[in-house]
Parts: structure tokens; C-alpha cells; sequence
């Protein structure tokens, strides 16, 4: 099966009505949750581990959403969205992959943050190296993650873990 290596955000917002992957299987959030605008590259190889790889993009302009709540006279993104979007993205990476079931977040070993977004900013970039895939009865990724504002590395995170559940019932 040829899967593809980038997808527009039309693609993005089929993921979040859950047209992508099928019912029931990974799903991106949609509208102001949804903290990329296009993935530029998805590859099962490459990447630091070898284990596969995926980029994405977020436009920065001044009227996003949290620039006008986090926090009056001092706007900036929250780096709690900057985390979720790579768990995103893992979250991707998995439903891509043919794994099934509904993505949750499992955890992260380490964040790191060493700069921030602000209104001014052009373009987010972020980065997931895969450094282990499981897609058996358990499906689960473990990735690090960069993120980089117009360029310059803002955010690490180091062993982001996701999820996928059949049943999310007892989680």
C-alpha cells in the first residue's frame, strides 16, 4: 500500500472528522486544537532512529486564538500546544502506519523549553524522530520531538508516548 509523504489541511481536518483513518481510529483534533496546518514530510524510515520520521507546519499570524487570552498585554502560545501538537503528530504517525484505535497521550520523559511564540513569528516547524513503533495488540510510538520558530529550536521533548485504543473505556 502506497501511503502518502505529506498531506494539505484539507487531509488534516478529514483526519479530525475521522475520514482519514477510518471510524474510530486516529484522529486529529479540529479547529483552534489542531496546531499544524501541513505536514511536509511522513516517511516509516529515516529520522535519527531510523524509525521513521514527521514534519509539520503551523502559520503564526496575530489573531490565533491564545494570542488573545494567554495573556493580555503579553501575548504568547502556551507550550503546553506546542507539546500537544507533537503528541499530535505521533498520534499521525500511528494511524498512518495502519495501527487502529483512538490515540491518548501516554506521557513524555523530558520538555524543554528555551524560547517562545510570539505574535510576531511566521512559521512553526515541528519534528518527531520515531524511536519506536509497536503495532501488534499493542499499538504505541515513542518519539523525540523539536519544535522551531522561524527557524530557530525552541522546544525539545524527549520520549513523547501515544496510544492507540480500541476501547477507551477503562482509561
Amino acid at each position: 500500500m502506497t501511503r502518502p509523504s505529506s498531506y494539505s489541511k484539507e487531509d488534516l481536518i478529514a483526519c479530525g472528522e475521522g475520514r482519514l483513518f477510518g471510524p474510530g481510529n486516529a484522529q486529529l483534533p479540529l479547529r483552534e486544537m489542531l496546531m499544524m496546518d501541513r505536514i511536509t514530510r511522513i516517511a516509516s524510515e529515516g529520522g535519527t532512529y531510523g524509525k521513521g520520521v514527521i514534519e509539520a507546519e503551523l502559520d503564526i499570524h496575530p489573531d490565533l486564538w491564545f494570542f488573545g487570552v494567554h495573556f493580555q498585554g503579553d501575548p504568547v502560545m502556551p507550550g503546553c500546544l506546542g507539546l500537544d501538537a507533537m503528541w499530535q503528530l505521533v498520534g499521525f504517525y500511528l494511524g498512518w502506519m495502519g495501527g487502529l484505535g483512538r490515540g491518548r497521550a501516554l506521557g513524555v520523559g523530558e520538555v524543554k523549553f528555551t524560547g517562545q511564540v510570539l505574535p510576531t513569528a511566521k512559521l512553526v516547524q515541528y519534528r518527531i524522530d520515531l524511536k519506536r513503533v509497536i503495532n501488534s495488540r499493542l499499538v504505541m510510538g515513542i518519539g523525540d520531538g523539536a519544535m522551531l520558530v522561524d527557524g530557530r529550536e525552541i522546544y525539545t521533548a524527549k520520549d513523547l508516548r501515544v496510544g492507540l485504543f480500541t476501547s477507551t473505556e477503562g482509561f
